[in-house]
C-alpha cells in the first residue's frame, strides 16, 4: 500500500532525477594528484589541477537561476525491488513558493504531492491514503537529515544543494571539468541530530553539475545524483536526465527523462477526499 506514496515522496525530494551511472562514467573520476609524473601511465586530461580564478567558480555554482515558474514533463522509471511501471510526470515549480507534481501511469493519475517551505503532502490513489508532514519524511527515505524545500528546489533543477565553501572543500580541475572534494567530513545538525559526510561534486567545464555524492562516515548510507544531456530553455540551463541512487540497507534509485520544459503559470490544484486515510512513513 505504501508503494506509491513512497515513490511520490523520492521523486518529491528529487524530481530532477539522476543520470545513470554512465554520466558518471562519462565525465570520468579525476584522480587526487596535481602534477603529472614521469612514467606515470594516466591521460594528462585526468590529472587535477588547481583552479586559478575561484571567485568565477563559486559565482556560476552557487548563484540560482532566476524563473518565477518552471514545468516539467518527465517520463520516470523507479527501481526498488518491486515492479514499477514507467510514470509519467507534471513537475510544477513555483521559486521559493511551491512544487507540485502528478503522476500518472497507463493514462491514469495515481498519486499527487506538494511541497512547500512549512512541508510536504502526498495522496496515493491506489490506496486511498495520504501524508501531511513536515521534510523529515523524505529526508528518511533518501538516508540523509538536510533536505529543506530550498534544497529540493535546487536538486530537482540540477543546483548545488549542499553547501561548499573554499575553507573546507578542495577545489581542483581538468579538462574534462571541476571537482569539489570536502577537506573534513561535513557535519550537518538537524533537529538535534548530527550527521558526517564526505561530499564530493563533479562539474562541467562549464559550470554544470554533473553529480553529487554524499556519504555517511558512520553507516552505509550513501546518496548520489547525477545530472547529464544539459541544454538552455529561456535563458536557463536545465538538466534532460537526471538519476538518483539511494544506498542503504535498502537500495533504490530513480531515474528522470525531463522531455519537455515550460515556463508558463498553471493551477495546481490539491486536495485530499475524505475517504482517503491518513499514514505514517517509518
Amino acid at each position: 500500500m505504501k508503494n506509491w506514496i513512497s515513490v511520490l515522496l523520492l521523486l518529491l525530494v528529487v524530481t530532477s532525477c539522476k543520470t545513470r551511472n554512465a554520466a558518471r562514467n562519462k565525465t570520468g573520476t579525476p584522480q587526487d594528484s596535481t602534477t603529472t609524473v614521469v612514467g606515470d601511465n594516466r591521460d594528462p586530461k585526468d590529472v587535477n589541477e588547481p583552479v586559478s580564478d575561484k571567485f568565477a567558480f563559486f559565482e556560476h555554482v552557487i548563484i540560482p537561476p532566476k524563473f518565477e515558474q518552471i514545468k516539467i514533463s518527465s517520463k520516470i522509471n523507479v527501481e526498488t525491488g518491486n515492479f514499477i511501471p514507467t510514470l509519467d510526470a507534471t513537475i510544477y515549480i513555483e521559486n521559493d513558493k511551491k512544487v507540485w507534481m502528478n503522476l500518472q501511469a497507463f493514462f491514469f493519475t495515481v498519486a499527487k504531492g506538494i511541497a512547500t517551505p512549512e512541508g510536504i503532502k502526498g495522496q496515493d490513489k491506489t490506496s486511498k491514503t495520504y501524508i501531511d508532514s513536515d521534510f523529515d519524511y523524505l529526508n528518511h527515505l533518501l538516508n540523509v537529515n538536510f533536505i529543506d524545500y530550498k534544497s529540493l528546489e535546487k536538486i530537482l533543477l540540477g543546483r548545488t544543494f549542499v553547501k561548499i565553501s573554499d575553507s573546507q572543500f578542495n577545489l581542483t580541475q581538468n579538462a574534462q571539468g571541476f571537482k569539489m572534494a570536502s577537506k573534513v567530513n561535513q557535519k550537518i545538525v538537524t533537529n538535534e541530530k548530527t550527521r558526517e559526510y564526505k561530499i564530493v561534486l563533479q562539474y562541467d567545464t562549464n559550470y554544470d553539475l554533473l553529480s553529487v555524492n554524499l556519504k555517511d562516515v558512520l553507516s552505509p548510507d550513501e546518496l548520489e545524483i547525477s545530472y547529464s544531456n544539459w541544454d538552455e530553455y529561456n535563458g536557463i540551463r536545465l538538466p534532460k536526465n537526471v538519476k538518483i541512487i539511494i544506498k542503504g540497507s535498502k537500495s533504490s534509485q530513480i531515474l528522470m527523462e525531463n522531455t519537455k520544459f515550460d515556463f508558463s503559470r498553471m493551477e495546481t490544484a490539491y486536495s485530499v477526499p475524505s475517504s482517503y486515510k491518513k499514514i505514517e512513513i517509518k
